[in-house]
């Protein structure tokens, strides 16, 4: 078997993070997004958005993860950014942490591991990664938007004790709309061997 491990993305790993997150949503998301917006995710402005990601810093992480030689997945994470109504954001138990501020949310913006590759613990290395960097520069907390009708997403968020916080958002899609929630929980995670 070869070896699995997670690093930080690098400018020549580009191409293969928009293959990926093009094949994963093409493969998961199809009956979701409509084919003009499955076709933006392999565009040279989703490239130029990824090389930017890539070397933005201030906090944010592209990270891939690997299988010997192969490219089989990536995360993005940042800070969270704040609410639109400029409120703080509050940790899913307030009786814990009672007024814990923007500051310390992190999001992870994506984590797609290609569907070939999957079941074999490369998100969990990708999140349990990006969880201990985001800890590191202070969040407490980190959240994630899931189409709602991602079962196996949630479930994959659900493993590592994050839940729904109630909050729903709908995308437009061009040819109509994608409702996301929002998962919340401990960015505190422990990778399993």
């Amino acid at each position: 078997m070869a070896i699995a491990a997670v690093r930080p993305a690098a400018a020549a790993d580009v191409d293969e993070i928009v293959r990926i997150q093009a094949t994963t949503w093409e493969t998961a998301y199809a009956e979701l997004v409509p084919p003009a917006a499955l076709a933006q995710l392999r565009s040279p402005e989703a490239r130029r958005a990824w090389a930017g990601a890539i070397g933005a810093g201030g906090g944010s992480h592209v990270l891939v993860a690997t299988e010997g030689e192969w490219t089989v997945g990536f995360c993005a994470a940042a800070p969270a950014q704040p609410p639109a109504r400029d409120a703080a954001v509050e940790p899913p138990d307030t009786t814990e942490a009672p007024g814990i501020g923007v500051e310390h949310w992190a999001e992870i913006g994506a984590l797609l591991v290609e569907p070939r590759w999957g079941r074999r613990g490369h998100g969990g290395r990708l999140l349990a990664t990006a969880a201990h960097a985001l800890h590191n520069a202070g969040a407490l907390y980190g959240l994630a938007w899931v189409p709602e009708a991602d079962a196996a997403s949630r479930s994959f968020y659900q493993r590592v004790g994050w839940e729904p916080d109630g909050t729903v958002r709908v995308l437009d899609t061009g040819e109509g709309t994608l409702r996301e929630v929002r998962l919340v929980g401990s960015l505190d995670l422990k990778l399993e061997p």
